[in-house]
Order: C-alpha cells, then sequence, then structure tokens
C-alpha cells in the first residue's frame, strides 16, 4: 500500500525523495483514520443500539452489564483491531505493530473481564440467596487468576515469548507469591468457612468490640467485610479475624422475633415488710393481682390453720410481703402487655442483696426487635414500674443527693 501511495505520489510529480516519506505519512494518517471511523461507529451506532435496546429490555442483567460499562470497554477493541489488520502495510514494522496491538486488546479483556465480574456479582445480589451465601470473595479470586494470566500473556506477547515460559517459571516463586497473597489466600479460607458454616450474610448484624464495629454487613469481599457502625461510619474488619476471633451474630434474635429485655430495678431494703389488712385491701384493688390475693390469702390462712400456728405474731407462719407482692404484679402486668413476647421466656426475679439495695431483674423479651421500638418498649416497662412501686409501700433506691440531704437538715 505505502508502495503504490508513492507510485501515485511520483506520478504527479512529487520526488523520489519525498515521495516514500509522504507516502508512509499518508498511509499512516489513513490507518489513523479508519481507526477514529472504526471507534465512532462501534460507539455511536452500535454501542447506541445496544444501549436502547437494553433499556426497552423488561430483563434485568443487561441493564446491570450497561451500568458496569462491559459493552463500553468492548468497544475499545475496535480501533485496535483495525490497527491490526493494516500493520502488514508497514512490513518492516508489521511484527511490533501487531504486537502491541494484541497486548492492548488483551488488556481491554482484563477491563472487560473485570466489569463482567462485578456484573455477575451484581445479578446474583437481586437473588434472595446472595445474603445466605455471598460470591464476591470468589469471584475476587477468580479476578486475580485472570489478571495474572492476563498479565503474563500480555508480557509474553511483547516479548514474543510463549506464556508457559512464564508460567512455569512460578512455581519457582511460589513462595514470594504466598507472601505476596497472603491476605488474599487467608480471605479466601475464612470465605469458605464462613459460607459452609452460614456464619455471616450480608445485612447481619455483628458485633465486634476489637475492631469498633456494632452495626449491619454491608459488604462481604475476599479481604474485608465493610460494618455500617449505628453512627453511620464504617469499620472494615479482616475477613480471616472473623474466623480466628469471637464476635456476636445478632441475626438469631432478629429470626426469633424477640428482642430480650434484662434490666434491674433496686429497692431500698428498709422499705421491704409484711402486708397489713390495710394494705391487702388496697391491693385488691388492682386489677391485675386481686386473684392472685385471694388465691394466696386462702393458700396460707390453711396453711396455718393445718399447722396450728399463732398468727398473732408476725414473724409466725406465712404472710405476704410487699415485695412478693410486687413481684407478682409486674409479672402479670408484663404478660399482659402488648409488646411482650408471651411464647419467650418471661421471668421477674430477685438478684443477690448489694449495697446498692434488692435488684428486681425483668428478663423478658419485646416482640418488636428494631431498636427504637425496643427501647421504646423497655422504657415505657420501667416508667411505669418507677411509678406504681410507692403503691407498694417500697422505696428505689438511689446514693443521697443534694436534695436528699436539703430535706434530712429540714426534717431536723
Amino acid at each position: 500500500m505505502i508502495d503504490l501511495t508513492k507510485y501515485w505520489l511520483m506520478r504527479y510529480g512529487l520526488s523520489e525523495q519525498l515521495a516514500p516519506y509522504a507516502a508512509t505519512t499518508i498511509v499512516i494518517a489513513v490507518v489513523v483514520i479508519l481507526s477514529v471511523i472504526a471507534d465512532l461507529i462501534t460507539k455511536k451506532l452500535i454501542l447506541n443500539a445496544i444501549s436502547g435496546y437494553v433499556k426497552k429490555s423488561k430483563a434485568k442483567w443487561d441493564d446491570v452489564l450497561l451500568e458496569r460499562k462491559v459493552f463500553e470497554r468492548l468497544a475499545h477493541i475496535a480501533p485496535a483491531l483495525v490497527v491490526h489488520i493494516f500493520a502488514s502495510v508497514f512490513s518492516p514494522y508489521q511484527e511490533w505493530i501487531q504486537r502491541f496491538a494484541t497486548s492492548y486488546m488483551l488488556l481491554i479483556g482484563l477491563l472487560v473481564a473485570d466489569s463482567l465480574l462485578d456484573a455477575v456479582d451484581d445479578i446474583y445480589r437481586t437473588f434472595k440467596v446472595s445474603k445466605e451465601r455471598p460470591i464476591k470473595g470468589y469471584l475476587q479470586v477468580v479476578k486475580i487468576i485472570i489478571t495474572i494470566i492476563g498479565v503474563i500473556s500480555i508480557i509474553a506477547t511483547l516479548m514474543n515469548r510463549s506464556p508457559w515460559i512464564f508460567l512455569s517459571g512460578i512455581g519457582a516463586m511460589t513462595a514470594v507469591i504466598l507472601l505476596i497473597f497472603k491476605d488474599s489466600i487467608l480471605g479466601l479460607v475464612a470465605s469458605i468457612q464462613m459460607a459452609a458454616n452460614n456464619m455471616v450474610r450480608l445485612g447481619d448484624w455483628i458485633s465486634m468490640p476489637q475492631y469498633g464495629a456494632d452495626g449491619d454487613v454491608i459488604d462481604v469481599s475476599l479481604n474485608t467485610v465493610k460494618v455500617q457502625n449505628w453512627d453511620k461510619t464504617i469499620t472494615t474488619i479482616p475477613t480471616y479475624a472473623l474466623i480466628s476471633e469471637s464476635f456476636i451474630n445478632w441475626r438469631g434474635m432478629l429470626d426469633s422475633g424477640g428482642r430480650r429485655i434484662k434490666r434491674a430495678v433496686y429497692i431500698d431494703m428498709t422499705s421491704v415488710r409484711f402486708c397489713s389488712d390495710e394494705m391487702l385491701e388496697r391491693f385488691k384493688k388492682i386489677e391485675y393481682i386481686h386473684e392472685y390475693i385471694h388465691a394466696k390469702e386462702q393458700e396460707i390462712e390453711q396453711y396455718n390453720q393445718e399447722r396450728s400456728i399463732d398468727i398473732s405474731q408476725a414473724v409466725n407462719g406465712r404472710r405476704l410481703t410487699n415485695i412478693g407482692t410486687f413481684r407478682a404484679y409486674v409479672e402479670r402486668y408484663l404478660r399482659n402487655h402488648p409488646s411482650i413476647h408471651n411464647n419467650m421466656t418471661l421471668l421477674v426475679r430477685q438478684l443477690p442483696l448489694s449495697e446498692k439495695g434488692l435488684p428486681i431483674e425483668i428478663y423478658a423479651f419485646a416482640n418488636d426487635t428494631a431498636w427504637a421500638s425496643y427501647e421504646a418498649i423497655q422504657a415505657d416497662i420501667f416508667d411505669h414500674m418507677l411509678a406504681v412501686i410507692p403503691e407498694f409501700d417500697l422505696r428505689v433506691f438511689q446514693s443521697p443527693t443534694g436534695y436528699d440531704l436539703r430535706d434530712g437538715l429540714k426534717a431536723e
């Protein structure tokens, strides 16, 4: 082609000395123009046509391929293909031109493969199973393998050597490769173990205090697990740390439909006493425990009569106490509370005495696991408990404050 162009230039009067340079320049310009035309046709016509079809299509997977720029990156091969085809025109440099064109196409192939694997992950995430079995880590392993093979192929093409020569040398570099990809190998093993044991899914709430993580898992990759904390910060945890160290996964709580309430109110022990007749009459008017009071009175009266116990002394026989009656009231209050899960454990119990008083602990489960709702339910229960405690002639224990001291001085 260059010779033909040179012949026509000389025929039209160009000197023999200038004709070769002018012919080469013209041919280069023609190849460049053809490459630009191929690029424009691919991007403006073919790519636009594909984009239009994808947008009209009802399928979602092709939209993902478009968003990940798979087609756009694939379009870059067209000008390189033109250069490769016309390399024979420049016979002295044909081999080098074809090497560079082939290397460029291999590089584009790597980029296309990267986008395609990202698209596969996005498409997979549209399925429910993706939360239980994320595949991003495995796809990253595939990316590493493809990248290694691609880079070796590019180098082999540029050096005009067989790729097997470089691949055979990898065996001798095993130790170096293991050192370089140590985190990736550990991450791969951890990903397999997590998937096999169903330890972590996307969307799980996990707590890992040693890494400052407490929130939802938003990404599981080969090397890292990203956790969006409740304050919207993001903590990145090495994947293998979830295997080698301990963490809490709250999925079981969310799946059960109940969230535990475990909190105590401390009662001033000096306010604990036997119930007087006046107190019992007052307690009988409380809806939740009036049947309990009647049943207990009959049970205690029968017990004392059978054993001929002198009940003129308060310490003899069995008697109701205000603290026991209060516990019975709280238990029945919780069982009638619309936000308490009645099919799960429900206890109102005493904890060991301490310098802060007598702890009365609620151990129950709210039927709404959402954080805000759970806190509202818990607060509502303890608001009621604190307000009702004086009705049982009990007092809440608290350390003396300035108000208490001033009140004591006034009493003196």
